[in-house]
C-alpha cells in the first residue's frame, strides 16, 4: 500500500479531485445534477471525482454510480465516500470504482473483516484516509501516531482545516509533509484559485468542491472558477 497505488490512479505530478455533493430536490434531480457536474468536470480536465452523500443518501450514491458505470468513458476515475454510512466494498467491481475516500483514516466506516477483504481483493484500488480531518472526533493519539496508523491502512493521507470551504493552514500541511515524507498527501478542503499554487507546493493533490459553487455546496458550478483553478494546476504538470 502507498505511493505506487496512488500514483497509478493519479499519475500527474499534481492532481485535482472534484467533489459531487448530490444536491437537488429528490432522487431524480440529484442524479441529473450529478451527471451534469461530471460532464463539466470531464470537459475541463478532470483527474478524478468523488461521489459523496453530502446532500443525499446511500441510494443516491448508488444511483449515480450505476448511471456512470453504464454511460461513462472508462478513462474517468470515479471515487466514492459514504459519509456516516457503511461502505459496501462490493461496489468496487460492480461499478468500476477507482478509489475510495474515508474521512477517518484511522477508523474507516467499514467493518474490519470487510476491510481485510477489500484490501485483499482490490489491492490496487487506493484508499484516501483522513487524519486531523474536519468534523472528526479527536483520537487521543499524537499526530505522529495517527499518521503511522493511517499509513498502514491507507494509500494517501487527507487533511483539512476546520470545516468545508475553510483553507487548510500551510503550517499544518508542512508538518504533515515532514512526518510522512514522500507518502501521498491530499489537501481535503478550502482550496481555491487564490491558494491552490501554495497548497500544491506541499500537497500531491487537492479535493475541490464548494469553491466551484461559490462556497455553496447546493449551488450550480461556476465553470469559470473551474477553468481558473485548472490553469494554475497545469503549471505543475
Amino acid at each position: 500500500m502507498g505511493v505506487q497505488e496512488f500514483r497509478e490512479v493519479f499519475p500527474n505530478k499534481k492532481s485535482v479531485i472534484w467533489m459531487i455533493h448530490l444536491a437537488g430536490n429528490g432522487a431524480h434531480e440529484k442524479l441529473n445534477r450529478a451527471l451534469e457536474e461530471i460532464a463539466i468536470y470531464d470537459g475541463e480536465g478532470v483527474d478524478g471525482f468523488i461521489v459523496e452523500n453530502y446532500h443525499g443518501d446511500i441510494s443516491d450514491v448508488q444511483s449515480v454510480l450505476d448511471a456512470i458505470s453504464r454511460k461513462r468513458d472508462a478513462s474517468l476515475i470515479v471515487g466514492v465516500n459514504t459519509l456516516g454510512s457503511r461502505l459496501d466494498y462490493q461496489w468496487i467491481s460492480k461499478y468500476g470504482i477507482g478509489f475510495i475516500q474515508f474521512d477517518n483514516g484511522l477508523s474507516p466506516n467499514i467493518s474490519e473483516p470487510d476491510y481485510v477483504k477489500l484490501r485483499k481483493e482490490h489491492p490496487r484500488v487506493p484508499i484516501l484516509g483522513g487524519v486531523r480531518f474536519k468534523y472528526q472526533a479527536k483520537s487521543g493519539l499524537s499526530l505522529a501516531q495517527e499518521v503511522a496508523v493511517a499509513r498502514n491502512k491507507c494509500d494517501a493521507i487527507v487533511t483539512t482545516g476546520d470545516g468545508t470551504g475553510i483553507e487548510t493552514p500551510l503550517d499544518k500541511l508542512r508538518l504533515f509533509r515532514e512526518l510522512i515524507g514522500d507518502f501521498p498527501l491530499v489537501v481535503g478542503a478550502g482550496v481555491t484559485a487564490d491558494n491552490v499554487y501554495d497548497q500544491l507546493q506541499i500537497g500531491d493533490a487537492a479535493i475541490v468542491g464548494s469553491y466551484f459553487k461559490n462556497g455553496n455546496t447546493e449551488a450550480e458550478i461556476d465553470r469559470r472558477r473551474v477553468r481558473d483553478l485548472m490553469r494554475i494546476v497545469e503549471e505543475f504538470n
